[in-house]
């Protein structure tokens, strides 16, 4: 007989749950999470299992990595797959979610997720600190542009590098109290600054290492942030069978709707990870607008542009980007340019 087990992971304690592969349960218990205390407990149940699940998120890379460690056959399945599943359920409790999970794991009804590499994932923690800042940095920024519209003063455009000098040349128009303010703002502000562009020097040093990224980089629109991002998101790229399957992972292909005589199609399903799909965006927005090299990606997207518009049209040139770059990543080829023709 086989048997199976499913976690349900909490921050501080793990329920488990043992099923064989009839669909009878054999054993439960409830443990401190932690890969140790997991594998021990697993082992006490005295039964050889086939397969461990628990649901991807945000310690499933360090569960995983840890019993497949100590020679457990971890599997980090699709959360929202199986949210979907456990819904059904009457009674939504831990320990019915990892019955759940188990009977998943017997069934083979889940979706394997990706477990990082450790410098994938250590890459992805550097871009996503990056991105927090950056954030940061645009709120101050607009909060202080919002302060000074209470003295009528309406700031235009105004450069990262220039903006504190320009905010402090309107103290004298200003009471004290609100100039003490928006010094305070200031200091965070260029605090800010002077973090970001240590990290950036961080992922400059990455990229100049990176031989993979640099490849990604010659394609039209696509620059350090986006190459970096990309390839510590894909991972390995010979994951995805097909390299039109990278489009529709990052949620740019539009949901599908078919039953009976109806069929429906509808905006894109933005599945993923959300960040790696906004830099494609942005990317596609880039070629279309302001890259002077041609190409017959190029030429396609001016078209679609002038047909639909460039929202769409960079959605679109955005999910065949991604196409490319996996494809780039598989045959280590760079980005294929091509004569404009006459």
């Amino acid at each position: 007989m086989k048997y199976y087990a499913g976690l349900d992971v909490s921050m501080k304690e793990t329920f488990i749950c043992i099923m064989r592969e009839d669909g009878e349960t054999m054993y439960e218990s409830q443990v401190y999470t932690d890969p140790k205390f997991i594998h021990a407990e697993l082992t006490k149940s005295g039964y050889a299992l086939e397969k461990v699940g628990l649901e991807s998120g945000s310690l499933s890379h360090y569960l995983t990595k840890g019993l497949r460690a100590l020679g457990r056959k971890a599997i980090s399945i699709d959360s929202r797959k199986m949210a979907a599943i456990l819904s059904v359920m009457v009674n939504k409790t831990d320990k019915n979610d990892a019955r759940g999970i188990a009977d998943a794991m017997r069934c083979n009804h889940y979706k394997e997720t990706q477990v990082r590499s450790d410098e994938d994932e250590a890459l992805s923690i550097l871009l996503n600190s990056r991105a927090t800042l950056v954030n940061n940095r645009v709120s101050l920024k607009n909060t202080i542009r919002g302060y000074l519209k209470s003295y009528g003063i309406r700031l235009g455009t105004v450069s990262h590098g220039k903006f504190s000098a320009t905010i402090r040349s309107y103290y004298p128009k200003m009471l004290p109290k609100s100039a003490k303010g928006i010094e305070s703002l200031l200091k965070n502000y260029e605090m800010l600054c002077q973090e970001i562009s240590e990290l950036e020097g961080a992922l400059k040093e990455v990229c100049k290492e990176d031989r993979v990224a640099q490849r990604l980089m010659t394609a039209p629109g696509v620059g350090m942030i986006v190459a970096l991002s990309y390839k510590a998101d894909i991972g390995d790229p010979s994951r995805f069978k097909k390299s039109e399957s990278v489009g529709a992972y990052y949620g740019m292909a539009p949901r599908q709707y078919s039953s009976g005589e109806t069929t429906r199609q509808g905006s894109i399903s933005k599945c993923g990870a959300r960040s790696v799909r906004t830099l494609l965006n942005e990317a596609a927005v880039t070629l279309l607008t302001r890259c002077k090299s041609w190409s017959p990606l190029k030429a396609w997207g001016l078209k679609l542009m002038k047909k639909n518009g460039l929202k769409k049209a960079a959605m679109a040139v955005g999910r065949k980007l991604a196409v490319i770059l996996h494809r780039m990543m598989i045959t280590g080829e760079s980005f294929r340019y091509k004569k404009a023709e006459v």
